[in-house]
């Protein structure tokens, strides 16, 4: 793989929102793989609302945002209003993210699967002043922190290649919440392995989980019954391959 963008593609365009489109969606379309079935990628030639690139094999679809500089916390996207009316269509696409340095060599490029994608994770940002040209525009943020580790799977890393053989085992990792349609469900699952990855461990246990208690309870005031759905989540993982079972009271990531 090179990680070099060539800039000679964009020679003939002026602006920069423009000429950066143009190196990294042909960077994309030449390196990347499709993390599903990992055959090559195309772009649509129409501009498709919906997406940047699609699978011709397994006809999934995917979206590129790209950023000048090292991948932070998170990334700006659209109104807000949009991209959780997005969240909730069934045509949403997976999102391909890049960061680039100013020497145009890719430095991370990694790939979030669209059943990842809850309204928890989009952060709301302020209204535009009165003064600005699009008064009232509500923006949003992307929140990499609120994604777990497992829904982050990276083609580069640091300015490091990772192994196609990665890749597509991490995606099929996950495979099985491309099935969970409601929300709320989806959420808990994402929170549980959020809680079970800020442990920092391979091995650990159901009463390391409980330590999270009164997070959850915030996050989901509707339930009164925390450490009975924690348990709940964490055989759900477990019957998914995701998690497994040493003795009572003891899991391991797989």
């Amino acid at each position: 793989m090179k990680f070099t963008l060539d800039k000679n593609l964009a020679l003939n365009y002026t602006s920069q929102s423009q000429v950066a489109r143009v190196l990294t969606e042909s960077w994309v379309q030449k390196e990347i793989f499709c993390p599903n079935c990992g055959d090559e990628i195309k772009s649509y030639t129409n501009n498709k609302p919906v997406a940047d690139f699609y699978c011709e094999k397994c006809l999934e679809d995917f979206e590129l945002k790209s950023k000048k500089g090292k991948i932070g916390k998170k990334i700006t996207a659209g109104a807000y209003s949009k991209m959780i009316e997005r969240l909730n269509s069934e045509q949403k696409p997976h999102f391909f993210f890049m960061g680039y340095l100013t020497t145009l060599l890719v430095n991370d490029f990694f790939v979030v699967p669209k059943y990842f994608f809850v309204p928890e994770i989009i952060e709301k940002r302020k209204a535009l002043a009165e003064s600005a040209r699009r008064a009232g525009w509500i923006g949003s943020s992307i929140l990499f922190s609120k994604i777990p580790t497992s829904g982050k799977i990276f083609y580069v890393e640091n300015g490091k290649e990772i192994s196609k053989k990665d890749v597509l085992q991490k995606w099929q990792k996950t495979a099985f919440l491309k099935k969970i349609d409601k929300p709320e469900l989806k959420g808990w699952i994402l929170d549980t392995m959020n809680c079970i990855e800020a442990l920092g461990k391979n091995e650990f246990l159901l009463a390391e989980v409980y330590q999270f208690e009164k997070d959850l309870e915030k996050i989901h005031p509707e339930n009164k019954n925390i450490k009975a759905k924690i348990r709940q989540q964490l055989q759900f993982l477990r019957d998914k391959g995701y998690l497994e079972f040493i003795e009572p009271g003891k899991y391991k990531l797989t």
